[in-house]
Formats: C-alpha cells, structure tokens, sequence
C-alpha cells in the first residue's frame, strides 16, 4: 500500500459529506446538504497496476447493461468495503470532479454497495453537484 491510503480528517468533514449523502439518498436533500457534498472531499480509486501519475484518471466499471460508471467513496472504509483489491486512491473535491465531467455516457456512483449509495447520471452530476464559484 502506499502513504497516501490514509485519510486525515481531523475536522469531521468526511461525516459531514456522509450525512448530506444520506440526505440525498432519502430525498431529504436541501440546498445545504447538496453544498456539503458538492464541497466534499471524495475518495477516487486509482486501478491496480497504474502507474503514478499527476493526472487524475477516472476508473469506470461497465455494467452488465453496458452502463459505464465512475465510483467515489466518502471514506476509506466504504471504498475498501467495494474494491478490497484497490491499494491506491487520491482525494478530490466532488465538486470539481463534477464540474469536469468528462462525458454525458458516464454515470457517477458514490459510496457504491454502501447503505446510502447514490448513482447519478452526467445531467444529474452537473444539476446537483456543480455548486458555487469553480
């Protein structure tokens, strides 16, 4: 494993990022909810065998549809609870990850498997999670 597999929260924003997912995955968002996450920090898996890089690369799964998503993690946990096999991930602000969506055939999964998994498509990623100034 490498260094950067241990998230530092000393401020509790990693629960605060997974109560406003709760809240959307019951559809008790409110606009402060959908700030938190937006503002969240999210966990990214980086595949096994990639080499290190500067660039974020997005890991999509395909589906037995065909459906191609992009998974997040709120924690640590969440993330090896899915993916026991990942070793590396890098942190980023959901917000910005949805500012840059990449395409309109991706699909964005937080918290993938989890007991508040949400799963949103490209329109909804940028309705929902493009909040305040870039």
């Amino acid at each position: 494993m490498t260094d950067d597999f241990t998230v530092h929260d000393p401020d509790g924003s990693a629960a605060d990022v997974q109560r406003a997912l709760h809240s959307v995955a019951t559809d008790n968002a409110d606009e402060a909810a959908l700030d938190t996450l937006a503002a969240g920090q999210v966990l990214l898996p980086v595949p096994v065998g990639s080499a290190p890089t500067q660039q974020v690369t997005l890991p999509v799964v395909e589906q037995h549809d065909g459906t191609q998503l992009v998974p997040v993690f709120t924690s640590q946990s969440r993330l090896v609870s899915a993916f026991p096999q990942i070793e590396q991930y890098r942190t980023v602000p959901l917000g910005d990850l949805a500012r840059r969506w990449p395409s309109d055939e991706l699909s964005l999964v937080i918290d993938a498997g989890g007991p508040d998994e949400v799963s949103l498509n490209a329109r909804r990623v940028r309705d929902l999670l493009v909040r305040g100034a870039a």
